[in-house]
């Protein structure tokens, strides 16, 4: 991959175009996985562990990730996060260094892992569902780990009610009405939505950074209007204006949005995620120049190890609200870590820079899928491997199922099986991140802006308007250096 020299002080440099396939190995049509390149092709996958002589009280599981779309750069971190769990923790063993070859071996709470297959979706929600219907309704999954995006999780959501005796446990997708709208009784997501991801963010901008006129930049989906509704509600609390920009997802020209954007502005916060961050930030430096100091903010995609292996920002740079912190010293990050390196010690082209699991361990996209795993184990083993009655005992027990040993902080599920996180406020640089605040206890109605009954995010939405939030001038800082 091409490597571009840091630039001053303040300024954001952004590889070239012809770095994108190297990087967005999905988004541009290639992957070294036999698995990722027959998913793509047919839609359908084999079972990774055998599952035509799997024992008849095997735990059959099916995993849903994204090998095609925006986000199909993510596929076998995604997998691996699951399956790296199972190695380090059920006993079971890689079939090869890639992800998607497949697991074999390991036992839940006395059930024998069975991967029956790995769903091929696109980030599109009719995707997810034709995948989701053939990993439970053909394939025989009892419990589902997955999706990874956002229109796709209120879609299988949505699915999980007609298949109430089995368990769907949420990938990384972060739509907001995945759990707060739809609210499904055997569907749990231990991961924060888009809105809890931006925490902060927008507090920080404006008393920090003395930001009072955001331009804000969103993938126009659920995961996009989602994740602009934390920064959106979280800036107009302090008294900021919003400018709202929707290009759409899967956008690789960008010059007529970027058009929309005004000349003068005092920050801008990129809600754009995937292969297409990428694109814009290039597209932006072409037609407006640098990104002077102070002036960008992002979510969770602007710190991926991914993204930063690409982009380059000076020590001051961009901010970003994520809920990892890749600059952690915990144990129990470390512990995290050294699973994955035990998984999967290879670097394989399969997986987007760095390369390894470990190397983007900090990623959504790992470690979500990792924690989905954990909790499934957690819950099935406190009931014994109890999975009569429709997995009644399974769904009671995930439905209390807390970590508070996760990777990146504690999570506990709140009354719509939604986490409750911890999110970071955290500096980008050309090696990494520098997190500076935490704001813990963050839940799905963001201090009372959300509820079952107020609109979803979307266009316009949320509006802009003052109010109080729990953490306002209360995040705490944070340094592990």
């Amino acid at each position: 991959m091409e490597r571009l020299r840091r630039l001053p002080r303040g300024r954001l440099a952004v590889i070239p175009a012809v770095a994108l396939c190297a990087l967005w190995i999905a988004a541009c049509g290639s992957s070294s996985s036999s698995t990722t390149k027959s998913a793509a092709a047919s839609g359908t996958t084999t079972s990774s562990s055998g599952s035509k002589s799997a024992p008849a009280n095997a735990l059959k599981i099916g995993i849903l990730s994204d090998c095609q779309g925006d986000f199909g750069a993510w596929y076998n971190s995604d997998i691996g996060g699951a399956q790296a769990y199972f190695i380090a923790h059920n006993g079971a063993k890689a079939k090869g260094p890639v992800p998607s070859d497949g697991i074999t071996g390991g036992t839940i709470a006395g059930h024998p892992i069975d991967i029956v297959g790995y769903g091929c979706a696109n980030d599109t929600a009719a995707s997810a569902l034709s995948e989701v219907r053939r990993l439970t309704e053909q394939d025989g999954a009892q419990v589902v780990i997955g999706p990874l995006s956002g229109d796709e999780g209120i879609a299988v959501a949505n699915y999980s009610k007609t298949q109430p005796g089995k368990t769907f446990i949420n990938g990384t997708s972060g739509a907001q009405d995945t759990t707060l709208k739809v609210r499904s009784p055997n569907f749990f997501r231990y991961n924060g939505d888009g809105a809890q991801w931006s925490a902060g963010v927008g507090d920080y901008a404006y008393k920090k950074l003395g930001w009072r006129n955001a331009v804000v930049v969103m993938d126009d989906y659920a995961f996009g209007w989602t994740s602009a509704a934390g920064f959106i509600a979280d800036f107009c609390a302090d008294g900021g204006t919003v400018t709202r920009v929707y290009p759409p997802l899967g956008t690789t020209d960008y010059s007529s949005y970027i058009s929309q954007i005004p000349q003068k502005y005092d920050g801008l916060f990129s809600a754009v995620g995937g292969a297409g961050l990428l694109d814009f930030l290039k597209q932006y430096v072409q037609a407006r120049g640098n990104f002077k100091k102070n002036t960008l903010a992002g979510n969770i995609f602007l710190g991926d190890p991914a993204t930063i292996a690409a982009v380059h920002a000076s020590d001051a740079g961009a901010v970003e609200g994520t809920s990892t912190n890749e600059d952690t010293t915990s144990p129990n990050a470390s512990a995290y870590i050294a699973a994955l390196k035990k998984a999967y010690p290879a670097k394989t082209n399969s997986l987007p820079a760095p390369g390894t699991l470990a190397g983007l361990a900090s990623s959504v996209f790992t470690v979500n899928y990792y924690v989905a795993a954990w909790a499934l184990d957690k819950a099935l083993t406190a009931v014994h491997g109890d999975l009569s009655n429709g997995q009644a005992a399974l769904h009671a027990a995930l439905a209390k199922t807390a970590l508070p040993d996760a990777p990146y902080g504690p999570v506990t599920l709140d009354e719509n099986r939604q986490a409750i996180i911890t999110n970071y406020i955290a500096q980008v640089s050309g090696t990494g991140v520098r997190t500076i605040y935490k704001v813990p206890g963050v839940t799905q109605t963001f201090g009372g802006t959300f509820s079952p009954t107020t609109p979803s995010p979307g266009r316009g939405q949320p509006v802009c308007q003052k109010r109080s939030l729990p953490w306002q001038g209360k995040e705490q800082a944070v340094s592990f250096h």
